[in-house]
């Protein structure tokens, strides 16, 4: 079970940072385009729905399917560029095998049974557990395939490869959307976990 006691502070010396500037920046930049992207896909969804529901008009931006495409291409440029400089600032500075590895499914199951139990703890935030591992590893595999799909069903025929990995044109709306959906659940799980542990965003807002 991965369970970090607190470091002592030190007196009159500064709390050791947590999330450095570009992190900060690029999670807030993201969350932005996050809440574009899926409030206008859900109004762009309406018009051609996959399934037997529609998304409430409340919920939407673009107040029509022309509008709703704009703002999805505006959320589309900065969810692609932010992503890949979060993704290359990651390796770079080799915070992605410090932060994310090493991830095992035993270590993954320990510390879900731990978070269930109310066991797990969160003293030390510049050490993830784990099931967070596990989460920002998936929402990062989850963004690559919501780019990957989006483009074949933007761009269908400039990319027949991808297209045809995808399945075809009608596959790729459905990987689209059960992307989308992933997305949306690992939001909901997030912000779960921020109320519980509120710590987290002051960290995420002041680097502290």
């Amino acid at each position: 079970m991965t369970i970090h006691t607190e470091i002592p502070q030190v007196a009159g010396q500064k709390p050791a940072t947590v999330h450095p500037l570009w992190l900060r920046l690029a999670h807030w930049l993201n969350a932005l385009a996050v809440l574009i992207m899926v409030t206008s896909g859900w109004q762009i969804y309406n018009a051609s729905p996959l399934f037997d529901f529609d998304f409430p008009s409340t919920v939407t931006l673009g107040g029509w399917l022309g509008g709703a495409i704009q703002w999805h291409f505006a959320g589309m440029w900065l969810f692609g560029f932010n992503g890949l400089f979060y993704l290359l600032m990651n390796i770079l500075t080799g915070r992605m095998k410090r932060k994310f590895w090493p991830l095992t499914p035993r270590g993954i199951f320990n510390d879900l049974r731990a978070a269930l139990r109310g066991k797990l703890q969160h003293n030390d935030l510049r050490h993830y557990n784990m099931v967070q591992r596990a989460a920002y590893v998936f929402v990062m595999f989850d963004g690559i395939v919501l780019v990957l799909s989006g483009l074949v069903v933007w761009k269908s025929v400039q990319f027949p490869l991808l297209r045809e990995l995808m399945g075809g044109y009608d596959t790729a709306r459905y990987v689209h959307f059960l992307a989308m959906a992933s997305l949306v659940g690992f939001v909901v799980l997030h912000l779960i976990m921020v109320a519980l542990v509120p710590k987290t965003l002051i960290a995420m807002i002041r680097g502290r």
